[in-house]
């Protein structure tokens, strides 16, 4: 197929491009750059050296030129990664996130619908669901995001399934991600934040490169087993083909399909140190702070409609999650910014 991919030089777009190619889809990538960078593409056909692989620096709320990438290219599929993503920030910047990530999609729509392309797999999220009423948490759960960035997500979510259910023949397969680590395996595309990570993983990593002083464990009083917040992991390579089966479920049915992308499985704040420090070879330093306001002790996916419906479950187990993102992060501890590698 041809395909689409919005936001395909961030971390979860770069690892699904590779999946993309290695499977013989012809595939173009439109992306800002804002949370990308062109050095990922490049080495995403480094990875991939048969690839049909094209890229375009365009902003998705840009409609005119989205018109045409399309009209040039004819995707038979968006895969949809573009837009914001920081949970803190949203509520700082609650207009741009709007503007972005909703706006983002509706100019998007109006793309697919000139170019007669009906078929569309959204990076959605688990921040949707806000907190637990019951856990694992089904597809079922009530939607009650805390966030603006979760706001956004469950605002498009209902964009795209009011479309496909107006359009003859579309389509749209809504994934909600839960926690994304790792990187691919070869080490050469990874997670590359800007700034002080908000996430775990990607903040132990500068903690091993010493960008980082130590970990913070934002609090250890939680009733879970350790006292400290038990999140589900998954990892990127996993995530991204989840992505392609969604889109070969896309192919054969109508309306929109939503499901959750995650491994089913919880770990804690203290053993996902563990295990990361294990991979690195020496205990991390970690300090223990008071609880962070907005978290929540526990969260973890229910993906039996996944396994079912698209055939997909995560094969990464929590090692291979630590192994992966130190082999990207000892290898680029700059990020892509790295000197003895931007040229490798």
């Amino acid at each position: 197929m041809r395909v689409l991919v919005t936001g395909g030089a961030g971390y979860i777009g770069s690892h699904t491009l590779v999946e993309l190619l290695e499977r013989g889809h012809e595939v173009a990538c439109v992306d800002n750059y804002s949370n990308g960078t062109p050095e990922a593409l490049r080495r995403v056909g480094e990875l991939v050296p048969q690839g049909a692989l094209e890229a375009h620096e365009a902003d998705i709320r840009d409609t005119a030129a989205l018109g045409r990438v399309f009209e040039a290219f004819r995707p038979e599929a968006v895969i949809h990664f573009a837009g914001l993503k920081a949970v803190g920030e949203s509520v700082e910047k609650p207009v741009d996130y709007y503007d972005v990530n909703v706006s983002g999609t509706l100019s998007l729509l109006r793309a697919m619908d000139g170019a007669g392309c009906g078929r569309i797999i959204f990076s959605s999220s688990a921040t949707v669901y806000g907190e637990p009423v019951f856990l694992p948490y089904t597809e079922e759960h009530p939607l009650a995001p805390t966030s603006v960035y979760g706001h956004t997500k469950r605002f498009a979510e209902q964009i795209l399934a009011d479309w496909a259910a107006a359009r003859p023949g579309a389509a749209a397969m809504l994934l909600r991600y839960f926690n994304p680590v790792g990187a691919h395996a070869s080490g050469r595309i990874g997670e590359d934040p800007a700034g002080i990570p908000n996430n775990l993983m990607p903040f132990l990593a500068q903690v091993a490169t010493g960008r980082q002083e130590k970990l913070r464990i934002f609090g250890d009083d939680y009733p879970t087993p350790d006292g400290t917040g038990v999140r589900d992991y998954i990892h990127v390579v996993d995530l991204a083909r989840a992505h392609v089966a969604a889109l070969d479920r896309a192919c054969g049915i109508e309306g929109s399909e939503t499901y959750n992308i995650g491994t089913g499985q919880g770990y804690s704040v203290r053993q996902m140190h563990a295990a990361f420090s294990k991979a690195v070879g020496r205990e991390l330093p970690a300090e223990v702070l008071p609880r962070r306001a907005g978290d929540i002790a526990e969260m973890q996916a229910d993906c039996a409609r996944a396994a079912q419906a698209l055939g997909w479950r995560a094969e990464h187990g929590v090692e291979a999650m630590a192994r992966d993102l130190w082999h990207w992060q000892s290898a680029n501890p700059q990020g892509y910014a790295t000197p003895q590698t931007q040229d490798a």
